[in-house]
């Protein structure tokens, strides 16, 4: 295949992981507007978002076992059709049920998305470059909670709500034609990204702990950094969007920058990641009020968890013990499982320890995932003897997932 024509197929999966996040994420920026055309509660608004992340965690799995025969170009395809569909319906939504159901249509395609859309795009280049075509996959969904989001609710907020949907919509219909056009048509088990370069379940399954405790740690602080710069930092309640605005272009800084160190050394990636997370957590947990050290910790806490995001998605392609599109379906599942845990977590600590203690609590969490991607060196190989539990976690069951 053509150098341009593979640069503009990753170009349209990374568009395809833009426009994902940025729909999972809009209800949060337009949850008044759209509570009050509605005539629902905020809460209930919210719960789009909830629901949304929940069918995620749940389908990842399962649904890549369902259609992992299925070539890529026919099926990011149709997922993209699927997307462009539901945000259409979403837009002309009369009832919450409606739209809701919409919702979770889109979740599902979200959580086959993901699933495959790593793999497809490592195939589109040699393996020596899968690190830096890992990170402008997961660009895509960095911008999107850099810029996507903030613009979308921006749109809406002038233009009403069901204008943000529409813009989505139509995008996805542009992102659509690239991807059916320049995607090659090839099967799920035929590339070099089709299963691990060096397969290992201990070290899968380690990967997959590291991926829930270290995002759990990011989520824990994150969802309370309003009332963080605010409550602590001392910056009034309108400096909120242009603090979040800085994290957000660090974060894709983060996720360009570890690309090159991906492709030398995934688990030193791994590693660097966490670590600074965890670090700048630690730091922020125990400042006073410094507005500028805040605001530059809170965003290199962003850099980090952005690199961190990419370096799993490039050590899925190395250690997955069968299929790389099932064992990233599993990692997929197991950071919403800690975007789950770390909004809770969070919640459960902030009535009656403060605000401080949700950044305390994330540089624990990523203090453990720190922990075991060290322990890491202490594993050893797997050895041919784990041949039959390799088998066990072939396509055809439940546990072997993205």
């Amino acid at each position: 295949m053509g150098r341009w024509r593979a640069v503009g197929a990753l170009i349209g999966l990374s568009g395809g992981t833009f426009l994902y996040t940025t729909a999972e994420a809009l209800p949060v920026g337009l949850l008044l507007p759209m509570a009050g055309d509605l005539s629902v509660s905020p809460p209930q608004v919210g719960m789009l978002v909830t629901v949304y992340g929940a069918v995620v965690m749940v389908a990842s799995v399962p649904l890549t076992a369902l259609v992992r025969r299925v070539p890529r170009r026919r099926l990011l395809s149709t997922l993209l059709l699927g997307f462009v569909v539901s945000n259409a319906i979403t837009v002309l939504a009369s009832t919450f049920t409606l739209l809701l159901t919409a919702r979770m249509v889109t979740a599902a395609t979200h959580a086959l998305f993901w699933a495959v859309v790593v793999p497809a795009a490592a195939e589109l280049f040699r393996p020596a470059l899968r690190g830096r075509v890992v990170a402008v996959v997961f660009a895509g969904g960095t911008v999107a909670l850099a810029l996507g989001v903030p613009a979308g609710t921006w749109l809406g907020e002038r233009a009403g709500w069901r204008a943000s949907f529409l813009a989505v919509a139509g995008l996805g219909a542009v992102v659509l034609v690239v991807v059916a056009t320049l995607l090659p048509s090839t099967r799920p088990e035929e590339g070099h990204a089709a299963r691990g370069a060096t397969p290992d379940v201990r070290r899968f399954w380690l990967l997959v702990a590291v991926a829930v405790l270290a995002t759990a740690g990011a989520i824990a602080p994150y969802t309370y950094v309003a009332l963080f710069v605010t409550e602590i930092s001392g910056f009034s309640a309108s400096s909120v969007g242009a603090i979040l605005l800085v994290r957000g272009i660090a974060s894709v800084l983060g996720i360009l920058a570890i690309g090159a160190l991906l492709d030398r050394s995934p688990w030193l990636a791994l590693v660097t990641t966490v670590a600074l997370q965890s670090a700048a957590l630690v730091t922020l947990s125990i400042l006073d009020q410094r507005p500028s050290v805040a605001v530059g910790l809170i965003a290199l806490a962003g850099l980090a968890f952005a690199a961190f995001t990419a370096a799993l998605g490039g050590l899925v392609l190395q250690v997955a013990p069968g299929r790389s599109d099932l064992a990233a379906a599993t990692v997929s599942a197991a950071v919403n499982v800690g975007i789950t845990a770390g909004a809770f977590v969070g919640g459960l600590a902030l009535p009656s320890h403060g605000v401080r203690s949700t950044v305390l609590i994330g540089a624990l969490l990523g203090a453990v995932a720190l922990v075991l991607a060290l322990s890491e060196r202490t594993i050893r190989p797997a050895s041919r003897g784990d041949d039959g539990r390799r088998q066990q976690y072939a396509p055809t069951t439940a546990h072997s997932a993205r």
